[in-house]
């Protein structure tokens, strides 16, 4: 695990992008993305380049249940709003928050990711550690599956919507073994609030309770921090 700390969001954002240039020229392919304001200055720089997605995959890690792409509250809106209407791919996956048979959905999933092994995921991480929609508890060998949030998660998630009730209680996420199986991972974080999930993810035990802390045991995990956010590590 190699652990950048950079002076703010910007700063975080260009070491992103030019880790991921680096992955393409060295032919990646597919792309695991992320929603939240952790990438948003990422997506702004590719938005801004010249790279082409034409001939890319890109696949989320999750979606709301209950939303779909006409709510400007789901992750297919964030996404098509933050890359894909400038950078269109040649094929881009999400899970379906309005599917009526959720077993059939997470498995539809499974089979894409195992289908389009990826290459380059990016993550943000929650307050309690979560990565995806994967709540502490979560089992390392776990996949696509159906998720009841954590109240922390819907309390933070709350700034997005007008009230706390509209936010879904539940998500569509992969799973820790899915987010595991990309060859590299990169992992955004900044604020002050992130700096107890940074220490135990980096420095703590690797336990369910803290699902980040089993990128430990990844071979290839970037973790690109503010001082904000790396506040806590020794």
């Amino acid at each position: 695990m190699k652990v950048h700390v950079v002076q703010n969001q910007a700063e975080g954002a260009a070491l992103a992008f030019n880790l991921l240039k680096e992955k393409l020229a060295g032919g990646a392919k597919v792309l695991g993305l992320a929603t939240g304001s952790s990438p948003l200055e990422f997506y702004k720089l590719i938005r801004e380049s010249d790279l082409d997605f034409s001939d890319l995959i890109s696949v989320n890690l999750d979606e709301y249940v209950g939303l779909g792409e006409e709510s400007n509250q789901s992750y297919i809106y964030f996404m098509k709003e933050q890359l894909f209407n400038s950078k269109p791919f040649k094929q881009s996956y999400l899970p379906n928050g309005l599917a009526e048979d959720a077993a059939a959905e997470t498995a539809r999933y499974n089979q894409i990711l195992a289908d389009k092994p990826i290459d380059f995921q990016i993550l943000g991480i929650g307050r309690n550690g979560h990565i995806g929609f994967n709540e502490p508890g979560a089992p390392f060998d776990g996949q696509t599956h159906l998720v009841d949030l954590a109240p922390s998660t819907i309390e933070a998630n709350s700034r997005f919507f007008e009230t706390i009730e509209e936010v879904p209680k539940q998500a569509i996420s992969m799973g820790i073994a899915n987010i595991m199986a990309a060859k590299t991972i990169v992992l955004m974080a900044y604020g002050p609030e992130k700096a107890d999930a940074i220490k135990a993810t980096v420095e703590g035990p690797v336990t369910t309770d803290v699902p980040a802390s089993v990128l430990q045991n990844h071979e290839d995990v970037v973790l690109i921090v503010d001082q904000a956010a790396a506040s806590k590590l020794s």
